[in-house]
C-alpha cells in the first residue's frame, strides 16, 4: 500500500527527480511546492518524529533568509542597513528565503529517502548494472554491524582481565582503546580474506554472474511509472521554457503567470505529492474493501 512497496526503480526515479528539482528550481512557487510536498510526505512516512524535525526546520528558512540578506547586498530595493553600513535589500532577502526553502525541502526529502530506500533496494539497483558491485556493497554494509559486535565482545572479554576501555587513568584508557581497535581491525581483515576465498570458490569471478532479487515489475508499477514519467517530462518542458527559474540580481525578473504556468505548477505538485496521493488512495481502497467484507 505504501510508496516504498513499489518497485525500487520507481522510488529511485522519484527521489532523483525531486532532489534535482529542489536544487535547480529557484522559482518561489516551485520552491514552496517542493517544501510543502516534502513536509507532507515526511510526516505521512515517519509520523510524530518527523513532525518535530520539520517544525524545527521551518524557522531555519526565515533565519537563513535574514542571514543571507545580512551578508549579501545585491538588489536595488533597499530595506535598511546592517551594523557596518551595508544595505539589506528586498531581492537578497527573497532569494535567501527561497534558498532556505530549497535547503529545508532537500533535508526533508533526504530523510524520507532514508526510510524508503532500504539496503536491499540499493543493492538491487546497483546489481542490475554492476552485479559484482552489489556484492561488495552488501559485504561492506554487513561489516558495520559485525564491527560493532566485535568491538563490544572484545571490550567485554578484556574487562575480565582489567584492561577494558574504561579502566585506569587517561593514558591506560587510550592504550586499552588502541589495543581493542587493533584487535577489531585484525579480526575484520581476516573475515574479509575468508569471504574472498569463499566467493572465489563459489564462482564469483565467472562471467555472466547475476544478482538475486525478489522484486517484480507488475502492472501496478507500470501505471505509476507512466504517470511519474509523464509529469517529469512536462516539468522538464517547463524548465526548458524558463518557467522554473527567476532572476534576483539586480532586480526580481520572472515570467508573468499564464494559464500554462498554472498548468506547470499543478503538474509539478502532482509529481511531488505522488507518493502521498498513492498511499491515501490505497488506504481508501483498502478501507472500502474491508467494510464490504465485514458487511
Amino acid at each position: 500500500m505504501k510508496f516504498e512497496s513499489y518497485h525500487p526503480t520507481i522510488n529511485f526515479i522519484y527521489f532523483l527527480f525531486v532532489f534535482i528539482a529542489a536544487v535547480l528550481f529557484n522559482h518561489p512557487i516551485y520552491a514552496a511546492i517542493a517544501f510543502l510536498a516534502s513536509f507532507a510526505y515526511s510526516i505521512k512516512l515517519n509520523g510524530k518524529r518527523s513532525v518535530i524535525l520539520n517544525l524545527i526546520l521551518v524557522p531555519c528558512v526565515f533565519l537563513y533568509g535574514c542571514w543571507y540578506a545580512f551578508y549579501h547586498h545585491f538588489g536595488i530595493t533597499n530595506l535598511g542597513e546592517n551594523f557596518i553600513g551595508n544595505n539589506i535589500t528586498f531581492e537578497s532577502l527573497c532569494y535567501g528565503m527561497v534558498r532556505g526553502m530549497m535547503a529545508v525541502a532537500f533535508v526533508m526529502i533526504f530523510s524520507a529517502m532514508l526510510t524508503v530506500m532500504s539496503t536491499d533496494k540499493v543493492i538491487y539497483l546497483v546489481g542490475r548494472i554492476f552485479p559484482k558491485g552489489s556484492l561488495f556493497i552488501s559485504i561492506f554494509l554487513r561489516s558495520f554491524s559485525r564491527v560493532r559486535h566485535r568491538f563490544r565482545a572484545t571490550d567485554m572479554s578484556r574487562k575480565g582481565i582489567g584492561m577494558g576501555k574504561g579502566y585506569g587513568n587517561i593514558f591506560h584508557k587510550i592504550r586499552n582503546c588502541m589495543r581493542i581497535l587493533s584487535i577489531v581491525i585484525t579480526w575484520t581483515l581476516e573475515d574479509y580474506i575468508e569471504s574472498a576465498q569463499s566467493m572465489k570458490c563459489r564462482g564469483y569471478t565467472l562471467k555472466g554472474r547475476t544478482a538475486f532479487s525478489i522484486y517484480r515489475f507488475d502492472n501496478r508499477d507500470r501505471s505509476v511509472v507512466i504517470m511519474l514519467c509523464t509529469g517529469i517530462i512536462i516539468t522538464l518542458v517547463a524548465y526548458s521554457l524558463g518557467q522554473t527559474t527567476v532572476i534576483y540580481d539586480p532586480e526580481i525578473i520572472l515570467y508573468k503567470p499564464t494559464l500554462w504556468a498554472y498548468f506547470f505548477y499543478i503538474i509539478y505538485a502532482f509529481v511531488c505529492l505522488l507518493p502521498v496521493m498513492l498511499e491515501l488512495w490505497n488506504e481508501a481502497v483498502y478501507n472500502r474493501v474491508s467494510r464490504n467484507i465485514q458487511i
